[in-house]
C-alpha cells in the first residue's frame, strides 16, 4: 500500500522561503517520477513540479520557475520541493504525488498520478 505524507507547510511572509517534504512507502520508490502540486480555495488543483524516477529531469509549472526547486532522495524515499521568494498567490494546500505507472521521464499531468498525500497548508502573507 502506497503511503505519502508531506511535511514542512506553515505560514511565511512574503519573499520568505519554506521547504516541503514528502515520504514515501509501498513501493520502490526510485521507479516512479514525483510531482507536487496545489490547490487553492475555490480553484482546480494545479501542477506545480514534477521529477522523473532517477531524479536526472525536472519540470515546473510557468508561475513557480525559478522560485521553486524539486530534488529527490532515493535512499531515503523523500521528495522535496523548495520555495523561494513566496508570493501570496502561492498560497495553496500543496500535494505530493506519485506516478500510477513506472516511468523514466517526467510527468506533468495529474490523471498520471495515481497515489496522494494528504496535503500540507502553505499561506503567504503580504
Amino acid at each position: 500500500q502506497v503511503q505519502l505524507v508531506e511535511s514542512g507547510g506553515g505560514l511565511v511572509q512574503a519573499g520568505g522561503s519554506l521547504r516541503l517534504a514528502c515520504a514515501a512507502s509501498g513501493r520502490t520508490f526510485s521507479s516512479y517520477a514525483m510531482g507536487w502540486f496545489r490547490q487553492a480555495p475555490g480553484k482546480e488543483r494545479e501542477f506545480v513540479a514534477t521529477i522523473s524516477a532517477r531524479g536526472g529531469s525536472t519540470a515546473y509549472a510557468d508561475s513557480v520557475k525559478g522560485r521553486f526547486t524539486i530534488s529527490r532522495d532515493n535512499v531515503k524515499n523523500t521528495v522535496y520541493l523548495q520555495m523561494n521568494s513566496l508570493k501570496p498567490e502561492d498560497t495553496a494546500a500543496y500535494y505530493c504525488a506519485q506516478s500510477t505507472v513506472a516511468w523514466r521521464g517526467t510527468v506533468t499531468t495529474r490523471e498520471n498520478y495515481g497515489y496522494w498525500g494528504q496535503g500540507t497548508q502553505v499561506t503567504v502573507s503580504s
